[in-house]
């Protein structure tokens, strides 16, 4: 333990200043900037297409070959579905107010579109593994697309980072505090069980990942959403409160709150913003990894899949946290006696459930939240192996062989590590990989754009399921596989 703490200080002392440098005057503008642009662009398609988009998605079974639709939708709410919806939720409202809550919710919105446009390149350009699982992502659609072989490289670097050591880290570290609070079991035990069942999935591969994430994530999203509901009709009275409360804050007005740092509009949207990103993962360019394994005939179709992930995430499940924390009477007993006091974010959900629900809500947290988590860990190691292939295209079995050893030896370091250190970590890691796929989207957004006005002409056409003619769309057809995509003169 004294030895994670010094590493902890030295590591914090070097991360801090980078780590707000990109989030302050670079990703805060960046993201937003991009999500509006690509929400002008195809004329608000994520509102236009909305119902497209579900049902898409709960339609979308495949071949039965490969990963389907479906599958790789799973994996990626599986991903996006862990400690940002109940800990980073928690978080966010407790530094920047329950205005963060309110940004949250942009960050959805606009989002929705990122995630399309992302997702959809990585269809365009992903690639047949011999393993008959797709691969793909931003490291695979920058060298194709742009030829920048360096760029894709610290991508994948970045991601590796993120996904492979601080993510997981983040997520077995919220797992133990939440097994902890409830059970009263030591984190080292926790870490050893998650230690194990990791192992026993991400050694079966991708699609033994995918179908993991198939089975559990509906039915812990679909439980945690039913719970939440409950608690908002029972105190549906304090609803209109607290949803003025979120939008008066949101915009500086209404009782100044938030730890120590105070509240502001800066910090409101700062916090709001970064646990939204770090929830919904719209822009960083983690989904389209997952996105890119489907196999489907038309790569909008999954980009409208992807795209639906942030509406589950975002503005259904981290909404049901906001509304158990806002709604409780230890938020406000808390604001009121303690205003300058550290939280674990996960301790609070908990604490707010308890109120609801009684000593029930805290062992129904600590269930959920290991579901959750895991899923994400699971889902984190597949986006890992994608990345760490292509960086040693020769070696990747053995590579594949060490990220496994590292990723179960994070997540035993992320059970006992101080939470501030592996938080702090991830926001780095995440908002260098998110500033590096969002340079690339946006220069390659006009490919997305073309693919969905083909797209949406053929549905127009009467055709159910559009099928993609590379020819047809793309200036250079050549950047793509033909064995991924037939041209229809070869097909024919």
């Amino acid at each position: 333990m004294q030895f994670i703490d010094t590493l902890h200080d030295a590591v914090y002392a070097v991360m801090t200043p980078i780590s707000e440098f990109v989030w302050t005057y670079i990703l805060l503008y960046l993201l937003l900037g991009a999500g509006i642009l690509f929400t002008i662009l195809p004329r608000g398609m994520q509102f236009r297409l909305f119902g497209h988009m579900a049902r898409v998605t709960f339609t979308s079974r495949g071949s039965g070959t490969g990963v389907s639709g479906f599958q790789a939708f799973a994996t990626s709410l599986a991903a996006r579905v862990g400690t940002g919806n109940l800990a980073g939720v928690a978080i966010a409202l407790w530094v920047g107010g329950p205005g963060a809550i309110f940004w949250m919710w942009m960050t959805a919105l606009v989002g929705f579109a990122t995630s399309f446009i992302e997702s959809t390149l990585a269809q365009i350009y992903k690639k047949r593994n011999e393993d008959g699982v797709f691969r793909g992502g931003p490291a695979y659609y920058i060298e194709r697309a742009l030829g920048q072989r360096w760029m894709s490289a610290l991508f994948a670097i970045f991601l590796l980072i993120a996904y492979g050591l601080a993510f997981n880290g983040a997520q077995s570290n919220t797992i133990a505090q939440g097994m902890a609070q409830a059970f009263s079991i030591p984190n080292w035990i926790t870490g050893i069980v998650l230690v194990i069942i990791t192992a026993l999935v991400i050694y079966g591969g991708l699609r033994s990942v995918a179908r993991t994430a198939e089975k559990i994530v509906p039915v812990m999203a679909i439980g945690y959403f039913l719970v939440a509901l409950w608690v908002l009709l029972a105190n549906i009275g304090d609803v209109p409160a607290m949803l003025a409360l979120i939008v008066k804050s949101a915009f500086g007005y209404g009782p100044a709150v938030g730890g120590a740092v105070g509240y502001t509009i800066k910090i409101a949207m700062e916090n709001g913003i970064k646990r939204g990103l770090f929830s919904n993962e719209a822009g960083m360019g983690s989904a389209p990894n997952a996105a890119a394994q489907a196999d489907v005939k038309h790569p909008a179709a999954q980009g409208l899949v992807q795209s639906f992930g942030v509406f589950i995430d975002t503005l259904v499940i981290c909404s049901c946290t906001a509304v158990v924390i806002l709604l409780s009477g230890v938020y406000e007993r808390l604001m009121s006696t303690s205003p300058g006091q550290d939280i674990v974010g996960i301790q609070l959900t908990q604490d707010a459930m308890v109120d609801h629900l009684g000593s029930f809500g805290e062992i129904f947290i600590a269930i959920a939240i290991l579901l959750f988590a895991f899923t994400s860990i699971i889902a984190n190691f597949s986006y890992s192996q994608i990345n760490i292939e292509y960086l040693c295209k020769r070696h990747a079995k053995s590579a594949v062989s060490v990220l496994r050893v590292a990723v179960l030896a994070m997540v035993m370091i992320g059970s006992v590590a101080q939470l501030q250190f592996v938080w702090d970590f991830a926001d780095l890691a995440m908002g260098l990989m998110a500033t590096t796929n969002l340079i690339a989207i946006l220069i390659l957004c006009p490919i997305a754009l073309r693919t969905l006005r083909d797209y949406e002409r053929q549905r127009r056409d009467g055709v159910r399921e559009p099928t993609f003619d590379p020819k047809g769309v793309l200036k250079r057809p050549e950047q793509v596989d033909a064995d991924v995509w037939p041209r229809r003169e070869s097909a024919e």
